[in-house]
């Protein structure tokens, strides 16, 4: 089965995603917030479009990591989905509600 294309946005933020020097999270406020992001190099955040990473989750794109919670935020941390893995053979997705 082949992937839909992604759109130039979408390509560029998997893109950013697979690259292991920037590490890249969604932090899920107490709020119901959603903020996907990464740290620059020169130490300044650095946001994502949350559309375009919300449409790669949804898409089997990138998966979520274990759940970093505290009182205000759950943070996750993000990474591009293995080559060959369907949304049917990964664990289930947590919620996203902090």
């Amino acid at each position: 089965m082949t992937r839909p294309r992604l759109s130039p946005d979408a390509a560029e933020v998997l893109r950013l995603i697979m690259d292991q020097r920037a590490p890249v999270f969604l932090t899920v406020r107490a709020n119901g917030r959603r903020r996907y992001g990464y740290w620059r190099s020169d130490g300044r955040p650095m946001a994502l479009p949350t559309e375009e990473c919300d449409a790669l989750c949804a898409a089997g794109r990138i998966v979520l990591g274990d759940p970093v919670i505290d009182r205000a935020k759950t943070t996750y941390r993000i990474r591009a989905a293995g080559r060959g893995t369907s949304r049917t053979s990964r664990t289930a997705r947590p919620v996203l509600t902090a």
